[in-house]
């Protein structure tokens, strides 16, 4: 948390893969081991990191139609945490004060904290947040990354379930 807010650069360099590459169900498969699915899902979550952030915000906001209300507050809160820490590159000014970037983080974070609590929509958000996430590691699972041979797992992925124990 101590760190500088990254400039509006590091925030765009987030990419949103091209929609058919994401649903292509060609490259879907079941992994061979758990290791290979926590492989394939943090390959996928670099990879897709754009896709399934837009994936997360769309079920949060989804979720939030129910109440029009929570939705525009939490869209100011979205934008203000946008405006005020993620896209300045220069110190934050307020009366001629340089203000720290700690200072920013705390008060937008109570202020987010306290919004969940008036609106009481925290569990509404922690269950969609957990649902989004649940897709997330499913579609990161089930997903092949195109490079597979350079599992950091190598040989020790085979494709029988007991495993190959001619090396041995």
């Amino acid at each position: 948390m101590s760190s500088p807010p990254p400039d509006a650069g590091a925030v765009a360099a987030v990419t949103v893969r091209p929609w058919p590459l994401f649903i292509d169900t060609a490259a879907l498969s079941l992994p061979i081991s758990v290791s290979d699915a926590t492989y394939r899902i943090n390959k996928n979550l670099r990879y897709f990191s754009g896709n399934y952030l837009l994936i997360i915000l769309s079920i949060l906001l989804i979720s939030l139609i129910i109440r029009p209300i929570s939705l525009v507050l939490f869209l100011i809160i979205f934008s203000g945490w946008i405006y005020l820490y993620f896209s300045r590159n220069e110190p934050l000014e307020l009366f001629g004060f340089d203000i720290d970037d700690k200072l920013v983080l705390g008060f937008l974070t109570l202020v987010t904290l306290v919004a969940l609590l008036v609106a009481k929509i925290w569990m509404n958000i922690v269950v969609s947040i957990g649902f989004g996430i649940v897709i997330l590691c499913v579609h990161g699972a089930l997903r092949a990354p195109e490079d597979q041979e350079d599992s950091p797992y190598g040989s020790l992925l085979s494709e029988s379930p007991r495993g190959n124990y001619s090396i041995v």
